[in-house]
């Protein structure tokens, strides 16, 4: 009975319990187990979501290529159809926003990419919120990684400004393709207040925050949504665990219990919906990002 005692005293707080799934699994570039300690640290990356973002987005991928291989003219599967209607909406979408064809080859089966993608690592965030940590906590270390295993990418930081930057990065190449680098060149001094040489240097400057806030805010709208949810859930299992432990039917310990499942449920089924409009947003928005990259000032 002490040594029960005992071993419950020593288990983690709420606080421990929150700030251990909030870690990441890092490695440094030599792929040694590191910490960081400083808000930006660019000699440290976080290994766990580095690898289910490139696993989640071969596994999404996969199913684009195995529908579109088994394509028919005839009546489609019930797989087949729910990808065609994805893919019908997201090239209306694109149709709406960019009104170049030609660039609609390449701007809607990247938007639909970046939808499926995105939607897959939000998905993550619907597992139990100690079945892959849990696992891991003794496998990690058996292996040579630390105990530390994070499973929802987009709660990440670094994936979310990854995926914008290289949003950035796809309306920078067809400012240049559309406008060439002069039209270009010329826009980033002379809009938005004129074409007067004394405006210049404070058109530039708006230009660069322009860019900037519309990748920072696409990154971490994105970002605030997913790592909020995952957050819920951790409180959610944090009732839960506690009712488990101090079980007394006798005492208000019930209820804890009784909000565990209730709250647990009703906000699965709500997460749901988050999951797939924050997808469907970082899509649009990206749409729209490269349209504007389409437009003259």
């Amino acid at each position: 009975m002490a040594a029960a005692e005992h071993a419950g005293t020593t288990g983690p707080t709420s606080g421990e319990y929150i700030q251990h799934h909030l870690h990441h699994l890092q490695k440094n570039f030599s792929f040694e187990n590191v910490e960081q300690h400083s808000i930006v640290d660019f000699s440290l990356f976080n290994f766990d979501s580095l690898l289910y973002s490139v696993l989640l987005g071969v596994i999404g991928c996969f199913f684009l290529w195995r529908a579109a291989s088994k394509a028919t003219s005839g009546v489609p599967g019930r797989f087949q159809a729910a990808v065609e209607i994805l893919s019908e909406l997201v090239d209306n979408q694109a149709k709406g926003v960019i009104h170049n064809a030609k660039s609609r080859k390449l701007v809607s089966p990247l938007a639909l990419t970046v939808f499926v993608w995105i939607f897959l690592m939000n998905a993550m965030d619907m597992l139990p919120v100690d079945a892959i940590p849990s696992l891991w906590h003794d496998a990690g270390p058996a292996l040579g990684f630390n105990n530390f295993m994070r499973v929802v990418p987009t709660a990440d930081v670094s994936t979310t400004l990854g995926l914008s930057s290289s949003v950035l990065l796809v309306c920078l190449v067809y400012n240049i393709k559309i406008k060439g680098l002069g039209g270009w060149a010329h826009e980033l001094i002379a809009a938005p207040f004129g074409d007067h040489w004394f405006l210049y240097p404070i058109n530039f400057l708006m230009q660069m925050i322009e860019f900037a806030a519309k990748t920072m805010s696409h990154g971490m709208r994105l970002f605030g949504n997913m790592f909020a949810g995952e957050l819920v859930f951790m409180l959610i299992a944090l009732m839960g665990g506690t009712w488990a432990w101090q079980f007394n039917p006798l005492t208000g310990m019930f209820w804890l219990g009784f909000g565990h499942v209730v709250a647990g449920t009703v906000w699965s089924i709500f997460h749901i919906l988050v999951i797939t409009l924050q997808a469907f947003i970082f899509m649009m928005l990206t749409l729209i990002y490269v349209g504007q990259a389409h437009d003259s000032h």
